[in-house]
């Protein structure tokens, strides 16, 4: 069951596509790397938000597959700038007892940042509270084609019987393994679509669309997204009346 508090659901995995860093910068009259260095507010206000809300999971997506066809002064500029997060939150997520996690190809990123990012999961692995997912180097189709090529090998070598692939199977396979499903996608900037995010996962997330830009998204919209939330009626293909009688 989700968890509720002061009388609202609260979802148990929240998944957030962090978009408008660069709009932001914009309107500053600043390089796009500005609005990325403010967005870390915001990835440390809604963190803490969802802490203190009893929220489980938490995913952000911090860098998809398809953002390195940015110029590379910006896409080098967003993988320090990860590092020197990283380096900086570590002792807070230690303190608020925070789990650090990442799915995607994560051998394809730097080095250098796969080693940092792999220790700070590393000392994080034991706490007990929220657990805060990076998706990086991440893409809902690659995660969908590279759990299908394990699966596929696993038929060949008969260690998976064709008729026992289903749903559940398949989301075994995925990075997401082990997480629930988002009941509640958030994404900032006004745009409407999930751009190639959890596409299996999101199925039947609920979608909430905000114009504000991600770093100016505060704890406030947090709750208007899961005020939002707590207004839909989640039937997942019954009809309104069968769930009268649940």
């Amino acid at each position: 069951m989700i968890a509720k508090r002061d009388g609202r659901e609260i979802p148990k995995h929240i998944a957030v596509i962090m978009d408008g860093n660069g709009r932001w910068a914009k309107k500053q009259g600043a390089m796009r790397i500005f609005g990325h260095r403010s967005g870390v507010q915001a990835v440390r206000d809604i963190t803490e938000g969802c802490a203190e809300l009893g929220v489980d999971h938490l995913t952000l997506y911090a860098f998809s597959t398809e953002n390195w066809s940015r110029p590379q002064k910006e896409v080098d500029g967003l993988m320090n700038l990860l590092i020197k997060t990283i380096n900086s939150e570590l002792p807070t997520l230690m303190k608020n007892k925070v789990r650090l996690t990442a799915i995607g190809d994560l051998q394809g990123l730097a080095t250098g940042v796969y080693k940092k990012l792999s220790l700070a999961i590393d000392e994080t692995k034991l706490n007990k509270g929220l657990n805060l997912i990076l998706a990086l180097n991440y893409s809902g189709k690659w995660d969908l084609t590279q759990a299908f090529k394990v699966i596929c090998g696993e038929a060949i070598k008969g260690t998976i019987k064709p008729e026992a692939i289903d749903e559940d199977l398949v989301s075994n396979y995925l990075s997401t393994k082990g997480i629930p499903d988002p009941e509640l996608l958030i994404r900032t900037s006004g745009e409407m679509r999930i751009s190639n995010f959890l596409l299996w996962q999101s199925a039947y997330s609920e979608f909430f669309f905000t114009e504000v830009l991600w770093p100016d998204f505060r704890k406030k919209h947090l709750n208007l997204a899961i005020d939002s939330f707590n207004d839909r009626e989640r039937r997942f293909g019954k009809t309104s009346e069968q769930l009268d009688f649940q």
